[in-house]
């Protein structure tokens, strides 16, 4: 199925009011351990600017994490948030079957009142669509609700994007409401986008493409790591099109070079780019990250373009 550039265009939605969720960094101080007092402070400016929060995310550096760090992840955010959150289940490498691993990671999020993002493993590649389908339905016969998630393999190894029958199967998965799409393809999306209208019509779509974050324009929710470098501005820009302004242009051209920037390859490293944001904009006291994540080798160089982006973003901020 391909999608046309006057289908796509035909899409366009002048108004529309987003579903935005941010996958949160997880700070780490300078002596590599999790910044405790700097992640609170960060979950509750996200919720502040109206962004639902994700835990444990690729952002959250969730698949380092151990159980036990995870778990405690929730416990502090719930604390700032409450339930309404959402929440990555990790099935722990290595099992064959990954369903009691998931199912366990989703009462740990279930319980709390959170949502569960179901991420790929490795036990799931190499699986026809039925066999991928069958497995989805066993993962979450459990909860009320969660979202499936397809992950390029330039953000992680073990991710996979998925056939458009497998995308069928996954819409008929009933505790299944949406899934993150974050295969850094907007053909592809567009066809994510047009199954869901001809099949499940309630089904979200949440956009994972920092690279074209407009996609909300196109029918696109979003779950995107870029948006925890500046949730004020992401706010901004959401609303400026759920009252159909011009404006929405002039946020979304500013939050786009960051994304180009922040981006950029390796894919990976944005996570340590997004702390030195942080960090610049005074909104993090360090720009560590968790000591086996992908890091910039010029930081210099990232510091000057990160604060370049930023001054375009301040100049729209009202003083």
């Amino acid at each position: 199925m391909s999608t046309s550039l006057d289908a796509a265009f035909r899409r366009l939605r002048p108004a529309r009011k987003v579903h935005a969720i941010s996958a949160v960094l997880l700070p780490f101080d300078t002596e590599a351990t999790i910044d405790w007092a700097a992640f609170e402070t960060h979950v509750a400016r996200t919720a502040a600017a109206g962004l639902d929060v994700a835990l444990n995310m690729d952002t959250g550096f969730g698949d380092l994490l151990t159980p036990t760090e995870r778990v405690a992840v929730l416990d502090a955010a719930t604390g700032i948030v409450g339930d309404g959150f959402y929440a990555a289940a990790i099935a722990e490498p290595g099992a064959a079957d990954p369903v009691p691993s998931y199912r366990a990671a989703i009462a740990e999020i279930t319980s709390r009142g959170g949502t569960p993002v179901i991420v790929q493993c490795q036990a799931m590649a190499g699986r026809d669509p039925a066999e991928l389908g069958a497995l989805y339905h066993q993962i979450v016969d459990r909860c009320d609700r969660a979202l499936a998630f397809e992950l390029s393999p330039v953000f992680a190894p073990y991710g996979s994007i998925w056939s458009d029958e497998t995308f069928a199967r996954i819409l008929d998965v009933g505790p299944l409401v949406g899934a993150k799409h974050s295969s850094l393809d907007r053909g592809i999306e567009l066809r994510r986008l047009a199954a869901r209208d001809a099949r499940r019509s309630e089904f979200r779509i949440y956009t994972g493409n920092d690279l074209a974050i407009d996609m909300v324009l196109y029918g696109s929710d979003y779950l995107l790591g870029l948006s925890t470098f500046a949730p004020e501005a992401f706010a901004a820009r959401d609303a400026a099109l759920a009252r159909g302004s011009i404006d929405l242009l002039t946020w979304n051209d500013a939050l786009q070079h960051l994304g180009n920037v922040g981006f950029r390859a390796p894919v990976p490293a944005y996570k340590h780019s997004a702390a030195i944001y942080g960090r610049l904009t005074g909104r993090l006291p360090h720009d560590t990250i968790h000591p086996r994540a992908p890091r910039r080798r010029d930081v210099a160089t990232d510091r000057a373009l990160l604060t370049d982006c930023a001054q375009r973003l301040d100049a729209l901020t009202p003083g």
